[in-house]
């Protein structure tokens, strides 16, 4: 016999065994935040997501990203922006989509409160949960100092305050969001948001982002660096403020970076592991799985930072019938 048919006789004789292939495991995107396009009235020193370009998809070709994203696992969506009331007809109608035929249980979008009016909200209040107003000081000089202003001009919190009592009449819960920098981490600012009466009041340590906030150097619009706080001082900032318990929700620049899954006007999603946002390949090319391979999330910190929570509208709440 043959050293090969001895081999051959002896592999025969062996038992097979059943090697079972575990197929890759679907990434969802139970969360995403949509920036559909870079323009602002405010001039924030601090912003990371910058006026590059003033490109805005077609309506018809964002809800199919939409309903791609829906397919794959969504169910809560915020737009942010630019800022996103400068398209008040094509936000409204992407929430009005999500809530009518994708069926997603949450649509939020976070502004600066200026361009809100009760005409959009009686419009298309109905199909939004929360709506989340930026507001990074109670005194207005701050504000006006870090930019969070219209052409420096005063008049923000005023704006804030008039928002949040219009969606609270429509049964819109009401997030505050807050930025900590050098010129608002001493502040007090419990009484203000006691009044506001937010169901979350969201605080962020100030994120630094190549090529978004980092000076000219690195293509930066915005410099951000002599707003930067230390982790002391941020955490400092929120133990002034800890008699407002489990509604401050803290997010330092760890639990910041790779917790979001954020897709930009093109429908990429932005990567934040190397200190800048570099875009992946869109989802209306690749497909979602594809795209998010792109995206460096971390869905263990997304978890832990508190991304899932009570994220519906309050169905008994509200005066105004529709």
């Amino acid at each position: 016999m043959s050293l090969s048919s001895w081999v051959s006789r002896a592999l025969s004789s062996l038992p097979l065994l059943s090697i079972a292939i575990e197929p890759e495991q679907k990434l969802v995107p139970l969360s995403v935040n949509y920036f559909p396009h870079r323009k602002c009235n405010y001039s924030c020193d601090f912003c990371f997501h910058t006026s590059k370009n003033l490109k805005i998809l077609p309506l018809d070709s964002a809800k199919h990203g939409l309903r791609m994203l829906a397919d794959a696992g969504m169910k809560k969506l915020n737009i942010s922006g630019g800022e996103p009331f400068l398209q008040p007809h094509f936000i409204g109608e992407v929430f009005k989509f999500c809530k009518e035929e994708l069926g997603l249980e949450s649509c939020s979008v976070v502004n600066n409160g200026s361009k809100v009016t009760e005409k959009w909200l009686d419009t298309y209040g109905q199909y939004l949960d929360v709506m989340a107003i930026s507001c990074d000081s109670f005194v207005p000089e701050t504000n006006v100092l870090q930019g969070r202003a219209e052409n420096g001009r005063p008049g923000h919190i005023q704006k804030v305050f008039e928002v949040a009592e219009w969606c609270r009449c429509r049964g819109i819960k009401v997030k505050i969001n807050t930025v900590v920098t050098i010129h608002n981490w001493e502040e007090s600012m419990a009484q203000s948001i006691q009044e506001l009466a937010p169901f979350r009041w969201k605080v962020f340590q100030v994120l630094l982002l190549d090529s978004e906030n980092t000076g000219k150097e690195t293509g930066s619009l915005r410099d951000a660096r002599n707003l930067v706080i230390t982790s002391e001082q941020f955490q400092a900032f929120l133990d002034r403020h800890k008699e407002l318990g489990d509604r401050l929700v803290p997010e330092s620049n760890e639990a910041m970076r790779d917790s979001y899954l954020n897709l930009d006007e093109d429908m990429r999603f932005l990567n934040c592991q190397d200190g800048g946002k570099t875009p992946g390949r869109s989802l209306l090319e690749v497909g979602v799985q594809e795209a998010m391979k792109d995206a460096g999330f971390d869905e263990e910190q997304f978890f832990g930072r508190g991304g899932v929570f009570d994220w519906k509208r309050d169905p008994d709440q509200g005066t105004l019938e529709w």
